[in-house]
């Protein structure tokens, strides 16, 4: 028995020396760091995160917000905040000091809402490219770069191939699209994960011809991005705000449709306010109540046994006249993080559990994702 433990530790000693040895030819052949444990990254073990805009949507995603030296993918139908929730992002990127470029391939971007979003424009990179080739080119260079720290393309759709815009109208051009963001997102992946760059691809949605079952949707650009974005984001407007007869805002649901750090499928609510992007102080409301932090009894909402309004619009005044109220509201959501992200899971399923829990192992877990 002594003699096979004997030659079962030798073993084990011959294996150690031959992967030392596999790895230093390795490091020698291609640089230190090539290969190493999965420990030994910081990266790995600790995924850093640049918030949201959203409370609500940060403590949805898992860690806080956008996991940096990713990819994620926003997608909605028009008018849905898709560009307003990169924008949030942007802005709080710049507010831990962070270098941030934006590529405008729809040549919309209006500098004066997103100044309203806290964006300082004096120090964001803006590109308003011809062509999909340029763009993707320029927001290569950048990532390689190092030097940014969140980058924007909006829109996927508007990433039109040279080859399309130099034929005529009417031209057929199938699948080119499809092949330029599949070779680009090839070419960036390991950018943006060595340089820890957070990319943030908007995209459209469009109807698929002929589905009888199912859902009818899909994004634009082919099926690469859904396999390499970490998070995908399926954003929503599911009712207005009104102020009198005056619509002031919009209600938006946000999907977590697929997330590679945490649980997907968490479904998150928020208020966009015309001119002032997504309400902090609504937020606040909202998930203090679902996590008993705040009360609400018929029209009034009380906090602490003090009442701070009759209804949800004189509540938000309220927080927004006294911020250190609202900072302790904040404060104990955060801690209570796990009880109000487990509560936005349970709506999710409550509102379509066919999307969540497969009948069986062998069909995906989303229309359309794999």
């Amino acid at each position: 028995m002594t003699g096979v433990v004997v030659d079962l530790k030798m073993k084990n000693e011959d294996k150690a020396k031959a992967l030392e040895a596999a790895i230093g030819q390795i490091e020698k052949a291609f640089g230190k760091g090539s290969v190493m444990k999965l420990g030994q990254r910081e990266s790995a073990v600790d995924v850093q995160a640049i918030s949201t805009g959203s409370l609500g949507l940060d403590i949805g995603l898992g860690i806080g917000g956008f996991p940096k030296g990713r990819i994620i993918e926003i997608y909605g139908p028009e008018s849905s905040g898709k560009t307003t929730l990169a924008l949030h992002a942007v802005a709080e990127a710049q507010k831990e000091g962070g270098n941030c470029a934006f590529v405008d391939a729809e040549h919309a971007l209006d500098p004066v809402y997103a100044r309203k979003l806290g964006v300082d424009i004096d120090d964001l990179l803006i590109s308003q490219p011809d062509a999909g080739e340029q763009a993707l080119e320029i927001a290569d260079t950048l990532v390689r770069s190092g030097a940014i720290d969140v980058l924007v393309v909006d829109s996927v759709a508007a990433l039109v191939p040279r080859a399309e815009l130099e034929g005529e109208m009417g031209d057929t051009h199938v699948g080119l699209q499809a092949r330029l963001m599949s070779q680009a997102l090839r070419k960036l992946t390991s950018s943006i994960a060595r340089s820890n760059c957070l990319v943030i691809f908007i995209n459209q949605i469009r109807l698929k011809i002929g589905v009888m079952f199912g859902n009818p949707e899909t994004t634009t650009g082919g099926n690469a991005l859904k396999f390499y974005a970490s998070v995908r984001l399926d954003i929503r407007r599911i009712g207005a705000i009104k102020d009198r007869d005056e619509v002031i805002g919009n209600q938006t649901r946000v999907k977590v449709v697929k997330n590679k750090v945490a649980a997907p499928f968490r479904t998150v609510e928020f208020d966009i306010m015309y001119g002032e992007g997504i309400s902090k102080m609504g937020e606040l409301l909202d998930l203090g109540v679902a996590a008993g932090i705040v009360e609400k009894s018929g029209a009034w909402i009380s906090y602490n046994g003090q009442r701070i309004g009759q209804g949800r619009e004189n509540a938000k005044n309220f927080l927004r006249e006294n911020k250190e109220l609202a900072d302790e509201i904040e404060a104990a959501i955060r801690q209570n993080a796990g009880l109000v992200g487990d509560q936005m899971l349970d709506q999710s399923i409550a509102e379509s559990p066919e999307a969540v829990v497969p009948e069986s192992p062998d069909e995906p877990m989303m229309p359309g994702e794999s």
